[in-house]
């Protein structure tokens, strides 16, 4: 097993209430039962197709011969099943071929599949957010071209942003675009580096979202532009024609091994074509939209190979006997199962903690997204500011986090975790990427601290806190949850204090003191926001324990034993990080570089 099935139905239907999606017109043709069908088919396929390849793909990892990237061949039927079943466009309109399903359902599924196999996942999920990038802001005659055969799986789709001497600093990319005779049609030239899918023979063509800039353009991210740039263009008679992107390289990981990351080269031969998507000088807005999607996905995915990793240690506490209990003295007595060690039930529940911790709070944000789409007014307001204000805790924390419980997983299992011969140590170097890619923690707690939390008069940040407060006051009213209650309202007031300390300095000017500790910043509001997120979690047990069946029970057990270990473990951390926070020295900023 490599995720809770229960766990998921609990988010979705109790926590959630995920069925009252479909009183909205865009939603109604949908309930449980349809819902249930499509976690059902991603179980089906994540089990049958993505999980047999997990080590295979790990162990074969992507080569490049003669200018292509070849990856496993599982991956072509793979990908072709994912366009079969209608995977790559389901979130979209019946107009467009898609089945209208709630965003949360959908990241539901791929946490499944992420869950089995995270390098063969990304392919479609991939091209997913790359259609519908084309879609949203694209001519009809570049979506009409390019995404009929993106949601079919025959053309990989991926977000081409990453230059040798730009990685974070978008402003400095120097990737260029000309204009050509023909409307809308430039010349690029640059290149790319840590492209995911960015080139391979599981696909017929690979489309580029790719971030550019217009010559005589305005400077920093202000001149920045986004093109469709296929690795084949459609030449004459609608054959395929090589359009000047070369695969320069692939790059070598130390996880996350099935999924090809390429270096381009475009336009070395001055024959590339990009098709400008929108306005000129709009590409980097146009971007926020994947990269934000992303970043959710990021999540998700952080989460999916953590809670693998916690399941995989749970079977083999359960089957390794080693020792005996403290109390028991006798060597002749039989040993016990490691499960029933004080440290080993620490660190799994560590685990437990984190992943499902995280896995309420994405979807959590999903449904926020779900509601975004289809609200109107006020509604549509707070749902969209709140996801905005959270969007990078749900990337980082899962990211940042599932590094430390995958490591707990590969300790359980002691040396057969340092060893291939057991998944755990797969799913610790998989776990590695997630806190760098699609903007790093410290770019996001610079986005936290340094935008989202004062964004439109801090509007997020009020309503962010009116939320936990609306559950701490639902928990006070349960007696065996009032402790916790009680503990999530002095946290939350002195991470209140901490953020008008911090604003406080930026009043004053003192802009890198303000932001010098952004990256703890966020570490202390993804403790507050994952301590709410169990709160509301031990609600929903604690009120469905009466009358529940023996294995509910065992299951409401668990959630309510997981959030007392987050508030007696993981919530007491926020202590030292506002100590740190509000404290006048500044070390980081006062060290010098020759000191080192």
């Amino acid at each position: 097993m490599f995720f809770s099935k229960r766990d998921i139905q609990f988010n979705l239907y109790q926590l959630l209430n995920i069925e009252s999606l479909n009183r909205y017109a865009y939603f109604q043709d949908h309930n449980r039962e349809s819902f249930n069908m499509v976690l059902d088919a991603a179980g089906h396929i994540a089990e049958k197709m993505l999980y047999p390849l997990l080590t295979e793909m790990d162990r074969k990892e992507p080569q490049l011969v003669n200018g292509r990237i070849k990856v496993h061949p599982g991956m072509k039927p793979i990908v072709r099943q994912f366009g079969q079943d209608g995977w790559i466009n389901a979130g979209f309109s019946y107009e467009e071929g898609g089945q209208q399903l709630p965003v949360t359902v959908l990241n539901a599924a791929g946490f499944i599949c992420q869950a089995a196999n995270y390098s063969a996942s990304v392919f479609p999920f991939l091209t997913s957010g790359a259609a519908n990038l084309i879609r949203s802001f694209g001519s009809q005659q570049l979506i009409d071209t390019f995404t009929p055969p993106m949601y079919s799986g025959e053309w990989q789709g991926t977000m081409a942003l990453t230059e040798p001497n730009a990685g974070s600093s978008l402003s400095d990319i120097s990737t260029s675009a000309e204009p050509t005779e023909q409307a809308g049609v430039y010349n690029l030239k640059g290149q790319k580096i840590f492209i995911s899918c960015g080139d391979h023979d599981a696909c017929t063509n690979v489309v580029h979202l790719m971030l550019a800039k217009i010559k005589g353009g305005p400077a920093g991210t202000k001149g920045i532009s986004l093109f469709v740039v296929p690795r084949e263009r459609i030449g004459a008679g609608g054959s395929l024609v090589s359009n000047d992107v070369v695969t320069a390289g692939v790059y070598h990981k130390m996880g996350y091994k099935g999924a090809p990351i390429a270096h381009l080269m475009v336009g070395s031969n001055d024959d590339c074509e990009g098709y400008l998507v929108g306005e000129p000088h709009k590409g980097l807005g146009y971007m926020f939209q994947m990269m934000n999607e992303a970043r959710i996905g990021i999540g998700i995915s952080a989460a999916a190979i953590g809670t693998a990793a916690y399941y995989a240690s749970l079977a083999y506490a359960k089957e390794r006997p080693q020792g005996r209990k403290i109390s028991e003295k006798d060597p002749l007595q039989p040993q016990t199962p490691i499960i029933n060690h004080a440290d080993i039930k620490r660190q799994l529940l560590f685990q437990k903690a984190v992943t499902e911790g995280a896995f309420s709070l994405l979807m959590y944000c999903s449904q926020l997204a779900d509601l975004a789409h289809v609200e109107q007014g006020e509604a549509k307001e707070r749902a969209q500011l709140l996801l905005d204000l959270l969007t990078p805790i749900a990337k980082s924390y899962p990211s940042e986090m599932c590094c430390l419980s995958t490591s707990a997983a590969v300790q359980i299992l002691g040396g057969a975790g340092y060893t291939t011969d057991f998944p755990v140590e797969q799913y610790y170097r998989e776990a590695r990427i997630h806190p760098i890619h699609e903007g790093t923690t410290a770019i996001h707690g610079l986005d936290l601290l340094g935008r989202k939390i004062t964004i439109h008069e801090g509007k997020g940040a009020q309503l962010f806190f009116e939320e936990i407060s609306q559950t701490i006051n639902q928990a006070l009213a349960i007696n065996e949850l009032k402790p916790l209650a009680d503990q999530l309202q002095k946290t939350l007031g002195k991470a209140q204090q901490v953020t008008g300390h911090l604003l406080n300095l930026a009043g004053k000017g003192e802009v890198e003191k303000y932001l010098s500790e952004a990256t703890l910043y966020l570490e202390l509001f993804g403790l507050t926001t994952i301590g709410w997120q169990w709160l509301r979690q031990a609600i929903t047990a604690q009120q469905s324990m009466p009358g529940a069946h023996d294995t509910d029970r065992d299951f409401y057990q668990g959630k309510l034993m997981t959030a007392r270990y987050f508030y007696e473990y993981e919530l007491v951390k926020a202590d030292a990080l506002m100590k740190r926070l509000l404290s006048a020295d500044q070390v980081t900023i006062s060290m010098q570089s020759d000191w080192f």
